[in-house]
Formats: structure tokens, sequence, C-alpha cells
């Protein structure tokens, strides 16, 4: 089974290389943007050239978005792909953050193909550190569920990993509805600029949903459709 493996936050960043340790076995073909993409959506490249550069015999730099990088990889790097995996992404992408995150579009993309995909994400308590170790075993734990899941067509996986203590109970795996609630929409304005200070910790919730899954120190995985 060969797995399409990208991200947004540029080839070189650890949660890529987390969740390649989270593959290992399986064949991948890693086709991930050069720079870091965090926050682009589902934008595509139209109107410019999409430098690509071939780093290895299975990894590939684009200067491009996700969405590129999944287009460019399913059409021209390889046409059989069972799965496109985007990540791991170093932060949450819970509830209405799918709408920006260009974690989530990669796999978007590769749903519009009819292709399979899960979006996978660490969210972050205040500014501690990532524990990419444990992401990469939960990632494993979650592979190993979602592979032999069937998915309707049109939708894909978005799954975010919780920041826990080292001391914390291992997560519990919880499928779940994605929270609607917006993002706050906090200021701080000085002359005529606007410099956003919403705290993303405290933002609104729906009960049972994967804000209050994640926060809650478990595993959170929703369905999500094109």
């Amino acid at each position: 089974m060969t797995l399409i493996l990208t991200n947004d936050d540029g080839i070189d960043a650890p949660g890529i290389q987390a969740l390649i340790q989270a593959v290992d076995g399986y064949k991948v073909i890693i086709a991930a943007p050069k720079d870091h993409q965090s926050g682009c959506g589902h934008q595509v490249t139209t109107t410019n050239a999409i430098a690509l550069h071939k780093r290895s015999e299975n990894t590939y730099a684009i200067a491009g978005t996700p969405a590129d990088c999944t287009r460019i990889a399913i059409s021209h790097i390889c046409k059989d792909v069972k799965y496109v995996l985007s990540g791991i992404n170093a932060g949450g992408n819970l509830g209405v953050d799918a709408y920006i995150s260009g974690t989530v579009a990669a796999v978007r993309e590769a749903a519009m193909h009819g292709i399979p995909g899960i979006a996978i994400s660490h969210y972050r308590k205040g500014k501690l550190d990532y524990n990419w170790d444990a992401a990469t075993r939960w990632t494993k734990k979650v592979l190993g569920e979602l592979f032999t899941h069937p998915l309707e067509a049109g939708s894909f996986w978005n799954v975010n990993l919780p920041h826990l203590l080292p001391d914390a109970p291992e997560p519990e795996i919880v499928f779940c509805q994605p929270c609607v609630k917006p993002l706050p929409i906090n200021f701080r304005i000085e002359g005529n600029n606007f410099y956003y200070v919403g705290d993303y910790s405290k933002r609104d919730r729906t009960p049972d949903s994967d804000i209050d899954v994640c926060f809650s120190g478990n595993i959170a995985i929703t369905q999500l459709t094109v």
C-alpha cells in the first residue's frame, strides 16, 4: 500500500518526521511544501510555476501549497495511491480550523479525487514543548484503527492529538463531531493596525465535540466531507 505524506509546516518540520516514523514498514512517498505554508487553507497555484525538487527516490520538496502537493503527487509522482496522510501538524486543527488549515486541505484535495485521506495534528498547550515521540506512538495506534475503518465517498478523517504531561494516562481514541463554534475574534489595535490576540486555548466549544475531547486529553477523530 503506497502512502503519500505531506504537511503544511514544510518538508523539514519535525512533525512530518514523526509521521514518517509512524508509518514505518509502509511504502511511502513524501511530497511536501518546500517552505512553511501553515494557515493557507485550500489555496492552489494556477498562474505561477510550481518548482519540484527531487531530494531522493521517494522524497520531493514542492514550492507550493499543501493542496498543490497533493495534486502533483497523485497526478504525476504516483498514480496508484491508497492514502494521503498530512501532518503531523504543529498545533491543533479542531472544529472550524479545518477551513483555515493547509494540513486538512491536503487530504480534502485527495478526497475530491476519490482517495482517502487522514489529517493529523498535535494540539499544544501554551508554549510547552511538543512530544513528538508520543505523537508518533499515538499516530501508529490511530492509523491501525483508521486503515480498517470504511470511509464514505467524498469524506476524510481529521485527527487531533492532545498535549499531555509526562505522568498523564494514555489518551483514548474518541470518534466525535467537529465543533462549529467560531474562533475568538480579539484584536489589539495600534493606530490603523489590528493584531490578532485571540486565546486558542479558551475558545468556546460544544460538549463532546472534537475541541472538548482533545482539550480534555484524548485523541479526537472527526469525519469531514468535501
